[in-house]
């Protein structure tokens, strides 16, 4: 399934139908964010899952006309995030559990140990972290989301995410010590 379907405009025609097309659309790229912004598989899946359910449920109030005005994958990333934010709140108490070893699946092919190896430091790194940086980062490099798209998911200005990315960036750069240009 591409994005070429014009997948809101068949949510609106037909939303049980059309749900199955957007869950194979997005369910990598948010089970992919929420793994790398709380380093458990567990609540990476969890996660994925509610925003999808909770997705549909909201679809199912709208009217078409606004189903077919939504940018769905900021929309998406919007839900994700608040379910992630709402999760480390209420987690706030307990110490934090990571697997980010168990969380990083190395390609079959060739140089498979320095790739491992490499993602297992980034994966670290990113646990280091604050997790405002953290979710810049994972949001931008790891669910490829626009500037555009991060600033409607996250509720900030574009000016403020493109500059707080590249700070982010630069953190992450100095934790795994490389030098910052």
């Amino acid at each position: 399934m591409t994005r070429e379907i014009d997948l809101e405009g068949h949510l609106a025609r037909d939303l049980d139908s059309a749900f199955a097309d957007l869950v194979t659309v997005y369910q990598d790229g948010l089970f992919g964010t929420a793994l790398r912004l709380t380093g458990s598989r567990q609540d990476a899946e969890d996660l994925a899952q509610e925003t999808l359910v909770r997705a549909y449920r909201a679809l199912r109030g709208y009217p078409p006309q606004r189903i077919r005005a939504l940018r769905l994958r900021g929309w998406l990333w919007t839900i994700l995030l608040n379910l992630v934010r709402n999760r480390a709140r209420s987690r706030k108490r307990r110490p934090p559990t990571t697997d980010i070893e168990s969380a990083v699946v190395p390609p079959a092919d060739s140089d498979v140990a320095a790739m491992a190896v490499a993602t297992v430091e980034v994966a670290r790194a990113l646990t280091a972290l604050d997790p405002a940086d953290r979710e810049l980062l994972v949001l931008r490099y790891v669910a490829d989301l626009s500037v555009g798209e991060i600033a409607e998911a996250t509720g900030r200005p574009q000016g403020t995410v493109k500059s707080h990315t590249h700070r982010s960036l630069a953190r992450l750069r100095i934790i795994l010590g490389e030098e910052t240009s």
